[in-house]
């Protein structure tokens, strides 16, 4: 009853928050709209533990959470649906999820969820709203490293919500030191359904998608961090070239966001 994860949390505690909040937020993904899974058999074959799941980015909270879903509904036989939401009544518990520290200070709902699963990070590049530049602290790579020893890790290399923002080196780092399994994801549909935050639905009826594709073939000795950081790109579908093939519309909505695209990384 008493025992710990890596990080000091109860686990017993930490079981009884991911069936409390996926019971709570299970409609927003079956019911107030949908969410259409596809490859969630790559899920329940994975090892246990030193997996690194990669994603682009829509939301601060619901992208994450639907991911556990996702997840715990594969590994208990449910491929490609959260039908049922009985699948949470043992969850994975280690589960991980890189998000900035920042964020998850920012009131008692974030730090609740923190304690579900969050590897809490300082970013190096933004801080309040205002771009900065710090060195990575070598504590938050170990931290990811510790969690990626216990099981498995959820991040966004992107570390931004906006579309088509750059692949940070951060996350290749990592990959190049601790060679993970990388799971490519690529989500769908919260921007339009959450807002922001993702914690207050902004439209019903919406259809959200998650795509969950195989392993990345990475040469973690040899291959050049460049090189990385273009498959993470292609792999997510962030990359320039994916500009091409979006429908108008949701090309003006982009462009209303005023993104600049930023190659200095």
């Amino acid at each position: 009853m008493f025992k710990k994860n890596p990080f000091g949390h109860y686990l017993i505690l930490k079981k009884w928050l991911i069936r409390y909040m996926g019971f709570m937020t299970h409609r927003r993904y079956r019911g107030f709209n949908e969410l259409e899974i596809e490859g969630s058999e790559i899920i329940k074959n994975l090892p246990g533990n030193n997996i690194l799941f990669i994603s682009n980015h829509q939301t601060y909270f619901a992208d994450v959470v639907a991911m556990f879903h996702v997840f715990n509904a594969s590994l208990s036989g449910r491929i490609d649906s959260i039908k049922n939401v009985g699948y949470l009544w043992s969850p994975k518990l280690n589960i991980y999820y890189v998000a900035a520290k920042e964020t998850m200070k920012a009131g008692l709902l974030p730090r609740i969820m923190a304690y579900a699963g969050s590897v809490s990070i300082e970013r190096t590049w933004r801080e309040s709203g205002k771009d900065v530049k710090r060195q990575v602290k070598m504590s938050d790579i170990t931290n990811i490293g510790t969690a990626l020893d216990d099981g498995w890790v959820i991040t966004f290399p992107q570390g931004t919500t906006k579309p088509f923002g750059p692949v940070r080196k951060g996350t290749v780092h990592i990959i190049k030191r601790y060679k993970p399994v990388v799971i490519p994801i690529v989500i769908d549909g919260f921007r339009r359904s959450f807002d922001k935050k993702g914690l207050m639905i902004k439209k019903r009826g919406i259809l959200q998608s998650m795509v969950i594709k195989k392993p990345l073939e990475i040469d973690y000795e040899n291959e050049s961090i460049e090189s990385i950081l273009e498959k993470i790109e292609y792999a997510i579908e962030q990359h320039p070239s994916f500009l091409k093939v979006i429908p108008q519309e949701e090309l003006q909505a982009i462009k209303e966001l005023d993104i600049t695209r930023k190659w200095d990384y």
